[in-house]
């Protein structure tokens, strides 16, 4: 589903010309929010002051003996009444109204003053408009009874102070969203400029390779962001070293088999229907073929293998690491028929994959085989969830010890020997993969000894089932 249109062009917009906006944007909200608060503060202001001015001059009028002993029909002229937009007016209970400007026509009156003329209502004010023109009326009752003074003042003004007021407001709102677009436009291109110089780092970095870390500046989320791009470059460095040196030493590796097995092949073709090979030689030759044919068999089911980054595969179930290690050595006496192996193994339950341990196992009990002398004896114990390997050879140096797990080791002593040196590297992984560990060290009798510990219990795990007997006796062949 693809985003709005209006989402993908603000996401089109660079990181700066958003930061403008949304500054822009938020400044000239606020400023349209303050402006109207304040206009409409100011206005309710004017004219509540208006209200108690025309109130309190009311009042005082109608109780002002002057104005009650003048005529009800002696005619005054609007500038004598002190304001030419103030009118005054007396309104009596029959509706009739008395003013003594009579130039200008009164504004119209109606039920609100004709309440307070009959003492209905102590006093009433409101907005009336007559011709275009709007008024302030205020109506107050006078000593005489069925009678109320009105006074209307022009709201003229008043509207030409606020219209005024809304123009200087509208300007100065306009010069604060420009000059919000200003400080967003000096913030993005402050405030943003370490992000530019980390884009072009990385950019630099992708475009030739080179992928040393970036320097860290401060303490902040650029920095931040930086150490993570660090990160990220040393594991990118690492695995490119990794598959670098898995190519160079499978190369290597390869090439050693292949070579044999073409000079080999190149002997079986020029003696080819020769009397000149006798028929020993010929199957010396051919069981060397069918070995190196294994061995590069072997060589890359290692790799394989050693390729697989994923967590624990498809069958994932109870395993009986002591079942397991009975099915490898069964394996390796075939392969090593002098070898003896003493074997004690408690039940130690793990969740995993059968087929993985299996192979791991025989990797370690293969390599036991290879350094035990003829007719030693390999000793294999599972104790407390603990299985140990324990051969008779010579040990592992202090100088070979760090390195026995790695792709492709191989010691001085073992380059005469069979083997791709993928073997304890697969054991490695096959351990981790089930969350467990694998050391090497030395026994008591001076050989090699190699300890796994893996997760699990001494019974079959609560909620799970054990396999049945002819899972448990497959295995990889």
């Amino acid at each position: 589903m693809r985003p709005p249109l209006a989402e993908r062009f603000h996401y089109r917009r660079s990181l700066a010309s958003r930061v403008i906006l949304l500054t822009t944007i938020a400044v000239g909200l606020a400023v349209a929010f303050l402006s109207a608060g304040a206009y409409f503060t100011v206005r309710m202001q004017l004219q509540s002051t208006l209200d108690e001015s025309l109130l309190d001059r009311a009042h005082r009028a109608a109780d002002s003996p002057a104005l009650q002993q003048l005529p009800t029909d002696y005619e005054l002229p609007s500038w004598a009444l002190g304001a030419a937009d103030v009118r005054i007016a007396f309104i009596t209970s029959s509706r009739s109204i008395l003013t003594p400007d009579r130039e200008r026509p009164f504004p119209l009156l109606g039920e609100p003053e004709l309440a307070v003329a009959t003492d209905a209502q102590r006093e009433s004010i409101r907005t009336i408009a007559v011709d275009g023109v709007r008024y302030r009326v205020v109506a107050v009752p006078t000593p005489q009874p069925g009678q109320a003074l009105v006074i209307a003042q022009s709201l003229e003004g008043h509207e030409d102070v606020l219209a005024q007021l809304g123009v200087v407001m509208l300007l100065f709102g306009l010069a604060g969203v420009l000059a919000a677009g200003v400080a967003g436009w000096t913030v993005a291109r402050n405030g943003l400029r370490p992000v530019r110089r980390l884009t072009a780092a990385v950019e630099e970095n992708a475009r030739t390779e080179d992928l040393h870390p970036l320097p860290v500046e401060g303490d902040d989320e650029i920095a931040r962001l930086t150490t993570a791009f660090n990160r990220m470059l040393t594991a990118l460095a690492a695995s490119r070293d990794r598959q670098r040196r898995l190519v160079a030493d499978a190369g290597h590796e390869l090439r050693t088999p292949l070579t044999s097995l073409r000079t080999n092949l190149d002997l079986l073709a020029q003696a080819d229907g020769s009397p000149d090979l006798p028929e020993e030689a010929r199957a010396e030759l051919l069981s060397d073929v069918r070995a190196q044919i294994e061995e590069l068999t072997t060589l890359i089911g290692d790799l394989v293998e050693l390729a697989r980054e994923e967590p624990m595969a498809h069958i994932v179930e109870p395993v009986d690491l002591a079942e397991v290690v009975d099915r490898a050595v069964a394996r390796v006496r075939r392969r090593a028929p002098g070898i003896g192996f003493a074997v004690q193994a408690d039940p130690w339950w793990v969740v995993g994959e059968a087929s993985a341990l299996e192979r791991a196992i025989t990797n370690l009990l293969d390599n036991a085989a290879k350094w035990s002398p003829p007719e030693g004896v390999v000793t294999v114990r599972i104790v407390d969830g603990v299985l140990t390997v324990d051969d008779q050879g010579r040990g592992i140096s202090d100088a070979d010890l760090p390195h026995v797990f790695e792709r492709f080791y191989r010691a001085d002593e073992s380059r005469s020997m069979p083997g791709s040196g993928l073997g304890l590297s697969i054991v490695r992984q096959v351990v981790d993969r089930h969350a467990g560990s694998v050391t090497a060290g030395r026994c008591a009798s001076g050989g090699s000894r190699f300890t796994v510990r893996l997760p699990g219990t001494p019974t079959v795990p609560e909620g799970q089932s054990a396999p049945s007997s002819s899972d448990a006796l497959t295995g990889p062949g």
